[in-house]
């Protein structure tokens, strides 16, 4: 018995702090995607590899805490993949293209290619040295870093409710988004189903001549869906409009593009060591002009919204987290760049500074205050389809209904030819 208790009491704590996710709790989509940015606006500020691979560890083992069993959860392998080859990529690029980091360690000797007057600057082959991989290392890491970001946040967020999330003005260009971010991991489940099947018929499903077979399938398949995914939209009415003042058309235009134009500004500004004083006044102001022009904007959009998703407490410490993240690298950056940014000239290992580290950890909070899965690690939406018809009581037989079975067991047919009598029909629990 003591044994069962001890074991109860971290069941009770962790059920505490992260209930199991159902559609009544579940999670904002957009606050996984603020906390993916501050995580990407993290890794975009520094190149130590040490802490980009923190960064990269955080997102992994709260995807891995946190993602459910639908499609779009399985499409974080594939970013972590695609980091790799980007990775890859870099490496050739200054293996062949050369590095503007001089270096004295070389590694090997190319033959060089020799290239017009006009190309100065550029050239292919020659000598490689250990000071620009490591260079091309780190900023293929930096790469990589962005990107799994970016895939964390795609396996977390469901983009069927972050497009419900959005506002009016966007609808149209959410969904362009959405069709656009579900077509990755669509693609990646059909490629598994179709290998599956021809590995249980005994088939090639690696290969080119495996890859060429199971191509045409998936194409198919993605045809279809795009079809099916038309003739929805055209039967919901998309694209219809209400009638707004032309007045209100043009504030809306301008409130909108500047604003957006001072995002990017303001953005930029944030992720460049020279525009940290201007980025993020700018970067405010863009953001209240859009969010008036999307305002205004939403005039025009006629769609409702069924059971919109709530932004909680525990949303805001999922989003305060990220953006916790980011605000403690920019400012360690700022104050100590030699920590965040190792030298290559000369070859030094880089070291791990204390409090940007620290501050990358705070990035774990939502693997303790993010709802749970279920224990079939559905998404709370596949739950709760799952749990309606056990949730819905089944009406008990009345009068009417008893006497209409009974007279449907006595009644002959007059259009048909004497049969025997049919079973009486099962009786229903009360």
């Amino acid at each position: 018995m003591t044994h069962h208790g001890s074991s109860a009491a971290p069941g009770r704590l962790r059920r505490r702090l992260a209930p199991e996710a159902h559609r009544s709790n579940a999670l904002h989509p957009g606050a996984w995607w603020v906390w993916a940015v501050g995580l990407g606006t993290a890794a975009s500020r520094t190149t130590n590899p040490l802490l980009l691979g923190m960064l990269i560890g955080v997102a992994g083992y709260v995807v891995a805490a946190r993602r459910t069993s639908a499609p779009w959860a399985k499409s974080y392998g594939a970013f972590v993949k695609l980091g790799l080859v980007v990775i890859a990529i870099r490496l050739v690029f200054a293996i062949v293209l050369g590095s503007p980091i001089p270096g004295t360690h070389t590694v090997v000797t190319l033959p060089e290619v020799p290239l017009p007057d006009w190309a100065k600057g550029v050239r292919i082959g020659g000598r490689v040295t250990a000071e620009g991989l490591l260079f091309a290392l780190y900023d293929g890491i930096r790469l990589a870093g962005l990107l799994i970001c970016v895939g964390a946040a795609n396996a977390l967020a469901s983009p069927a409710r972050l497009l419900k999330s959005l506002p009016g003005a966007l609808y149209e260009v959410g969904v362009a988004v959405v069709v656009a971010m579900t077509f990755a991991p669509n693609l990646i489940v059909d490629v598994q189903r179709l290998r599956a099947a021809r590995r249980l018929r005994g088939r090639p499903d690696k290969g080119i001549r495996g890859l060429l077979q199971v191509g045409l399938p998936v194409l198919e398949g993605a045809l279809e869906r795009s079809v099916a995914l038309a003739a929805a939209m055209d039967a919901r009415g998309f694209g219809r409009t209400a009638p707004v003042p032309a007045g209100v058309r043009r504030a809306t235009a301008a409130l909108t593009l500047g604003g957006l134009m001072g995002v990017c500004v303001g953005t930029y500004g944030l992720l460049t060591a020279q525009g940290t004083a201007f980025g993020l006044p700018v970067l405010l102001a863009g953001l209240l002009a859009a969010l008036a022009g999307l305002r205004l904007g939403g005039r025009r959009s006629v769609r409702t919204r069924y059971r919109p998703d709530p932004w909680g407490p525990r949303a805001w410490l999922v989003s305060a987290s990220g953006l916790a993240v980011a605000a403690l690298v920019i400012w360690s950056a700022s104050h100590d760049p030699a920590a965040l940014h190792p030298g290559v000239v000369p070859l030094v290992a880089p070291s791990l500074p204390l409090w940007p580290a620290l501050a990358v950890l705070i990035g774990l909070l939502p693997a303790v205050v993010a709802p749970v899965p279920g224990a079939d690690g559905a998404s709370p939406v596949r739950q709760d389809m799952a749990a309606a018809p056990e949730a819905v009581p089944r009406p008990a037989p009345g009068p009417a209904r008893e006497a209409s079975a009974s007279a449907w067991r006595t009644a002959p047919s007059s259009d048909a030819p004497a049969s025997p009598t049919p079973p009486a029909p099962p009786e229903e629990p009360s």
